[in-house]
Protein backbone atom coordinates (compact mmCIF):
# COMPACT_ATOMS: atom_id res chain seq x y z
CA UNK A 1 0.00 0.00 0.00
CA UNK A 2 2.88 2.36 0.88
CA UNK A 3 4.46 1.94 -2.56
CA UNK A 4 1.09 2.36 -4.26
CA UNK A 5 0.56 5.70 -2.51
CA UNK A 6 4.04 6.83 -3.53
CA UNK A 7 3.38 5.84 -7.14
CA UNK A 8 0.06 7.68 -7.16
CA UNK A 9 1.73 10.74 -5.66
CA UNK A 10 4.40 10.70 -8.35
CA UNK A 11 1.77 10.41 -11.09
CA UNK A 12 -0.16 13.31 -9.55
CA UNK A 13 2.95 15.49 -9.41
CA UNK A 14 3.82 14.63 -13.02
CA UNK A 15 0.32 15.62 -14.10
CA UNK A 16 0.58 18.89 -12.19
CA UNK A 17 3.84 19.74 -13.97
CA UNK A 18 2.68 18.92 -17.48
CA UNK A 19 2.85 21.87 -19.90
CA UNK A 20 -0.43 23.56 -20.67
CA UNK A 21 -2.08 22.16 -23.78
CA UNK A 22 -0.91 23.76 -27.02
CA UNK A 23 -4.47 24.49 -28.17
CA UNK A 24 -7.78 25.22 -26.49
CA UNK A 25 -10.38 27.77 -25.48
CA UNK A 26 -10.50 30.41 -22.75
CA UNK A 27 -13.62 31.90 -21.19
CA UNK A 28 -13.89 35.69 -21.52
CA UNK A 29 -16.74 38.16 -21.30
CA UNK A 30 -19.04 37.31 -24.21
CA UNK A 31 -17.86 33.76 -24.92
CA UNK A 32 -14.74 31.67 -25.53
CA UNK A 33 -11.59 32.62 -27.40
CA UNK A 34 -9.42 30.07 -29.18
CA UNK A 35 -5.65 29.91 -28.73
CA UNK A 36 -2.78 27.84 -30.09
CA UNK A 37 0.86 27.59 -28.98
CA UNK A 38 3.46 26.76 -31.63
CA UNK A 39 6.42 24.79 -30.25
CA UNK A 40 5.35 24.98 -26.58
CA UNK A 41 8.44 23.04 -25.45
CA UNK A 42 10.93 25.69 -26.66
CA UNK A 43 13.03 27.17 -23.87
CA UNK A 44 13.19 30.86 -24.86
CA UNK A 45 10.56 33.27 -23.57
CA UNK A 46 7.31 32.98 -25.53
CA UNK A 47 5.86 35.70 -27.71
CA UNK A 48 2.13 36.39 -27.82
CA UNK A 49 0.72 37.61 -31.13
CA UNK A 50 -2.30 39.94 -31.17
CA UNK A 51 -3.73 39.86 -34.68
CA UNK A 52 -5.12 42.66 -36.80
CA UNK A 53 -8.53 43.55 -38.08
CA UNK A 54 -10.78 44.10 -36.27
CA UNK A 55 -12.18 40.82 -37.50
CA UNK A 56 -9.08 39.11 -38.86
CA UNK A 57 -7.86 35.67 -37.69
CA UNK A 58 -4.67 33.82 -36.78
CA UNK A 59 -4.79 30.88 -39.17
CA UNK A 60 -3.32 32.73 -42.15
CA UNK A 61 -0.24 33.71 -40.11
CA UNK A 62 0.58 30.28 -38.63
CA UNK A 63 2.87 29.39 -41.53
CA UNK A 64 4.81 32.65 -41.24
CA UNK A 65 5.11 32.60 -37.45
CA UNK A 66 6.24 28.97 -37.54
CA UNK A 67 9.66 30.32 -38.53
CA UNK A 68 9.76 32.31 -35.32
CA UNK A 69 8.63 29.22 -33.40
CA UNK A 70 11.90 27.49 -34.26
CA UNK A 71 13.40 29.43 -31.34
CA UNK A 72 10.56 30.09 -28.88
CA UNK A 73 6.88 29.31 -28.20
CA UNK A 74 4.58 31.47 -30.31
CA UNK A 75 1.14 32.07 -28.82
CA UNK A 76 -1.64 32.85 -31.27
CA UNK A 77 -5.25 33.55 -30.39
CA UNK A 78 -8.37 34.66 -32.20
CA UNK A 79 -10.09 37.66 -30.68
CA UNK A 80 -13.78 37.38 -29.84
CA UNK A 81 -15.80 37.68 -33.09
CA UNK A 82 -12.83 36.36 -35.08
CA UNK A 83 -11.73 33.03 -36.50
CA UNK A 84 -12.33 30.01 -34.26
CA UNK A 85 -13.40 32.10 -31.28
CA UNK A 86 -17.06 32.68 -30.45
CA UNK A 87 -19.05 35.16 -32.51
CA UNK A 88 -21.68 36.57 -30.14
CA UNK A 89 -22.40 39.46 -32.55
CA UNK A 90 -22.80 41.79 -29.56
CA UNK A 91 -21.81 45.35 -30.43
CA UNK A 92 -21.65 46.29 -26.74
CA UNK A 93 -18.46 44.17 -26.60
CA UNK A 94 -16.89 45.86 -29.61
CA UNK A 95 -14.86 48.26 -27.49
CA UNK A 96 -11.11 48.42 -27.00
CA UNK A 97 -11.05 47.52 -23.26
CA UNK A 98 -12.75 44.16 -23.94
CA UNK A 99 -10.02 43.22 -26.42
CA UNK A 100 -7.36 44.29 -23.91
CA UNK A 101 -8.99 41.99 -21.35
CA UNK A 102 -8.60 39.08 -23.79
CA UNK A 103 -4.82 39.54 -23.89
CA UNK A 104 -4.79 39.45 -20.11
CA UNK A 105 -6.98 36.33 -20.12
CA UNK A 106 -4.54 34.47 -22.39
CA UNK A 107 -1.52 35.49 -20.29
CA UNK A 108 -3.26 34.39 -17.09
CA UNK A 109 -4.54 31.12 -18.53
CA UNK A 110 -1.10 30.12 -19.79
CA UNK A 111 0.52 31.36 -16.56
CA UNK A 112 3.12 33.40 -18.43
CA UNK A 113 5.95 34.61 -16.20
CA UNK A 114 7.97 36.41 -18.87
CA UNK A 115 6.77 36.92 -22.42
CA UNK A 116 7.08 39.24 -25.37
CA UNK A 117 3.95 40.96 -26.65
CA UNK A 118 3.46 41.67 -30.37
CA UNK A 119 0.55 43.67 -31.75
CA UNK A 120 0.02 43.63 -35.50
CA UNK A 121 -1.96 46.44 -37.17
CA UNK A 122 -5.19 46.82 -35.12
CA UNK A 123 -3.50 44.51 -32.64
CA UNK A 124 -1.05 47.36 -32.04
CA UNK A 125 -3.89 49.46 -30.64
CA UNK A 126 -4.79 46.61 -28.28
CA UNK A 127 -1.19 46.14 -27.13
CA UNK A 128 -0.69 49.88 -26.60
CA UNK A 129 -3.82 50.01 -24.45
CA UNK A 130 -2.69 46.92 -22.58
CA UNK A 131 0.66 48.53 -21.77
CA UNK A 132 -1.06 51.73 -20.64
CA UNK A 133 -3.82 50.21 -18.51
CA UNK A 134 -2.76 46.77 -17.24
CA UNK A 135 -0.09 45.28 -14.98
CA UNK A 136 2.90 44.65 -17.27
CA UNK A 137 5.60 43.29 -14.94
CA UNK A 138 5.66 39.98 -16.85
CA UNK A 139 6.07 41.63 -20.26
CA UNK A 140 9.71 41.36 -21.38
CA UNK A 141 9.33 43.53 -24.47
CA UNK A 142 6.77 45.09 -26.78
CA UNK A 143 6.64 44.81 -30.57
CA UNK A 144 4.43 47.04 -32.69
CA UNK A 145 4.14 45.57 -36.18
CA UNK A 146 2.66 47.95 -38.76
CA UNK A 147 0.69 49.31 -35.81
CA UNK A 148 -2.49 51.31 -35.52
CA UNK A 149 -1.53 53.76 -32.77
CA UNK A 150 -3.37 56.79 -34.15
CA UNK A 151 -6.24 56.74 -36.63
CA UNK A 152 -5.60 60.32 -37.78
CA UNK A 153 -1.96 59.43 -38.45
CA UNK A 154 -2.98 56.21 -40.22
CA UNK A 155 -5.26 58.18 -42.55
CA UNK A 156 -2.47 60.70 -43.23
CA UNK A 157 -0.20 57.84 -44.28
CA UNK A 158 -2.98 56.36 -46.42
CA UNK A 159 -3.34 59.64 -48.30
CA UNK A 160 0.37 59.60 -49.08
CA UNK A 161 0.14 56.02 -50.35
CA UNK A 162 -2.96 56.76 -52.43
CA UNK A 163 -1.07 59.61 -54.10
CA UNK A 164 1.47 57.04 -55.34
CA UNK A 165 -1.16 55.15 -57.33
CA UNK A 166 -2.13 56.01 -60.91
CA UNK A 167 -4.39 59.00 -61.40
CA UNK A 168 -7.32 56.91 -62.76
CA UNK A 169 -7.23 54.75 -59.62
CA UNK A 170 -7.14 57.83 -57.39
CA UNK A 171 -10.02 59.41 -59.29
CA UNK A 172 -12.13 56.26 -59.03
CA UNK A 173 -11.60 56.03 -55.28
CA UNK A 174 -12.44 59.71 -54.76
CA UNK A 175 -15.55 59.47 -56.93
CA UNK A 176 -17.17 56.52 -55.19
CA UNK A 177 -16.15 57.61 -51.70
CA UNK A 178 -17.90 60.92 -52.33
CA UNK A 179 -20.98 58.92 -53.34
CA UNK A 180 -20.44 56.50 -50.41
CA UNK A 181 -20.79 53.64 -52.89
CA UNK A 182 -18.28 51.40 -51.18
CA UNK A 183 -19.57 48.23 -52.83
CA UNK A 184 -19.42 49.57 -56.38
CA UNK A 185 -17.34 47.15 -58.49
CA UNK A 186 -15.18 49.98 -59.87
CA UNK A 187 -14.44 51.16 -56.34
CA UNK A 188 -13.61 47.61 -55.22
CA UNK A 189 -11.26 47.14 -58.16
CA UNK A 190 -9.48 50.39 -57.28
CA UNK A 191 -9.13 49.41 -53.62
CA UNK A 192 -7.66 46.08 -54.74
CA UNK A 193 -4.92 48.06 -56.46
CA UNK A 194 -4.15 49.75 -53.14
CA UNK A 195 -4.11 46.39 -51.31
CA UNK A 196 -1.88 44.76 -53.93
CA UNK A 197 0.68 47.52 -53.45
CA UNK A 198 0.59 48.09 -49.70
CA UNK A 199 -1.30 45.31 -47.92
CA UNK A 200 0.13 42.15 -49.47
CA UNK A 201 2.46 42.57 -52.43
CA UNK A 202 3.18 38.87 -52.84
CA UNK A 203 -0.40 37.59 -52.88
CA UNK A 204 -3.46 39.66 -53.55
CA UNK A 205 -6.11 38.38 -53.29
CA UNK A 206 -4.70 36.32 -50.40
CA UNK A 207 -4.25 32.60 -50.93
CA UNK A 208 -6.29 30.06 -49.02
CA UNK A 209 -4.12 28.56 -46.30
CA UNK A 210 -4.71 24.94 -45.30
CA UNK A 211 -4.84 26.03 -41.66
CA UNK A 212 -7.84 28.21 -42.55
CA UNK A 213 -9.90 25.47 -44.27
CA UNK A 214 -12.32 25.08 -41.35
CA UNK A 215 -12.03 28.59 -39.93
CA UNK A 216 -14.71 31.28 -40.44
CA UNK A 217 -13.54 34.02 -42.78
CA UNK A 218 -12.78 37.67 -42.14
CA UNK A 219 -15.51 39.32 -40.07
CA UNK A 220 -16.38 42.35 -42.18
CA UNK A 221 -19.23 43.37 -39.87
CA UNK A 222 -17.01 44.19 -36.88
CA UNK A 223 -14.41 45.67 -39.23
CA UNK A 224 -16.95 48.07 -40.73
CA UNK A 225 -18.43 48.90 -37.33
CA UNK A 226 -15.14 49.67 -35.62
CA UNK A 227 -13.00 50.80 -38.55
CA UNK A 228 -14.78 51.43 -41.85
CA UNK A 229 -15.22 50.25 -45.45
CA UNK A 230 -11.53 50.18 -46.46
CA UNK A 231 -8.04 50.38 -44.99
CA UNK A 232 -7.82 54.05 -45.97
CA UNK A 233 -11.31 55.19 -44.92
CA UNK A 234 -12.16 55.29 -41.20
CA UNK A 235 -15.83 55.84 -40.40
CA UNK A 236 -16.28 53.56 -37.37
CA UNK A 237 -15.84 53.80 -33.62
CA UNK A 238 -12.03 53.92 -33.93
CA UNK A 239 -11.94 57.04 -36.09
CA UNK A 240 -10.78 59.23 -33.18
CA UNK A 241 -8.40 56.68 -31.63
CA UNK A 242 -4.99 58.22 -30.85
CA UNK A 243 -2.35 57.16 -28.32
CA UNK A 244 0.73 58.94 -29.70
CA UNK A 245 0.91 61.35 -26.77
CA UNK A 246 0.85 58.46 -24.27
CA UNK A 247 3.52 56.25 -25.82
CA UNK A 248 6.16 57.77 -23.53
CA UNK A 249 4.55 55.86 -20.66
CA UNK A 250 5.74 52.54 -22.12
CA UNK A 251 8.89 51.59 -20.21
CA UNK A 252 9.68 48.21 -21.75
CA UNK A 253 12.14 47.57 -24.60
CA UNK A 254 10.10 48.29 -27.71
CA UNK A 255 10.42 47.50 -31.41
CA UNK A 256 8.48 49.30 -34.12
CA UNK A 257 8.59 47.22 -37.30
CA UNK A 258 6.96 47.56 -40.70
CA UNK A 259 7.33 46.40 -44.27
CA UNK A 260 9.18 48.48 -46.85
CA UNK A 261 5.84 49.16 -48.54
CA UNK A 262 3.69 48.98 -45.41
CA UNK A 263 0.53 50.97 -44.78
CA UNK A 264 2.47 52.56 -41.92
CA UNK A 265 5.19 54.80 -43.33
CA UNK A 266 8.80 54.68 -42.03
CA UNK A 267 8.58 58.30 -40.87
CA UNK A 268 5.53 57.38 -38.79
CA UNK A 269 7.47 54.56 -37.13
CA UNK A 270 10.24 57.05 -36.39
CA UNK A 271 7.69 59.39 -34.81
CA UNK A 272 6.45 56.56 -32.58
CA UNK A 273 10.01 55.54 -31.75
CA UNK A 274 10.86 59.08 -30.67
CA UNK A 275 8.18 58.85 -27.97
CA UNK A 276 9.47 55.64 -26.34
CA UNK A 277 12.78 55.83 -24.48
CA UNK A 278 14.09 52.28 -24.99
CA UNK A 279 12.93 51.59 -28.55
CA UNK A 280 14.11 50.97 -32.08
CA UNK A 281 12.79 50.75 -35.65
CA UNK A 282 13.19 47.92 -38.17
CA UNK A 283 12.04 47.70 -41.79
CA UNK A 284 11.35 44.41 -43.59
CA UNK A 285 12.41 44.61 -47.23
CA UNK A 286 10.11 43.70 -50.13
CA UNK A 287 7.08 43.53 -47.84
CA UNK A 288 3.78 45.31 -47.48
CA UNK A 289 1.57 45.28 -44.41
CA UNK A 290 1.33 41.46 -44.45
CA UNK A 291 4.90 40.66 -43.54
CA UNK A 292 4.23 37.01 -42.63
CA UNK A 293 3.16 36.54 -46.26
CA UNK A 294 5.46 38.88 -48.18
CA UNK A 295 8.79 38.22 -46.46
CA UNK A 296 8.34 35.89 -43.47
CA UNK A 297 12.01 34.91 -43.29
CA UNK A 298 13.35 38.43 -42.80
CA UNK A 299 10.42 39.35 -40.56
CA UNK A 300 11.11 36.39 -38.25
CA UNK A 301 14.85 37.11 -38.29
CA UNK A 302 14.38 40.73 -37.19
CA UNK A 303 11.86 39.78 -34.51
CA UNK A 304 14.11 37.05 -33.12
CA UNK A 305 17.16 39.32 -33.14
CA UNK A 306 15.30 41.94 -31.11
CA UNK A 307 13.86 39.49 -28.57
CA UNK A 308 17.15 37.65 -28.15
CA UNK A 309 18.94 40.91 -27.45
CA UNK A 310 16.33 41.83 -24.84
CA UNK A 311 16.82 38.47 -23.14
Amino acid sequence: MKYLLIALALIFCACQNQPITDEGFIEVKGGKIWYKVLNPEAEAAPVMIVHGGPGSRSCNTIEGYSLLAEHRPVILFDQLESGLSDHPNDTTLWKLPYFVDQVEAVANHLQLDQYHLLGNSWGGAIVAEYMLTKETKNVASVIFSGPLLSTPRWIEDAKVLLSRLSQPVQDTIKKYEALEEYNNPYYLAATDTFYANFLSRKQWPPQSYTACDTVPGFNSKIYNYMWGPTEFTATGTLQDFDRIDQLHKIEKPTLFIAGEYDEVLPETLELFQSKVKDSEVAIVSNAGHSKTTDNPEEFAEKLESFMSNVE
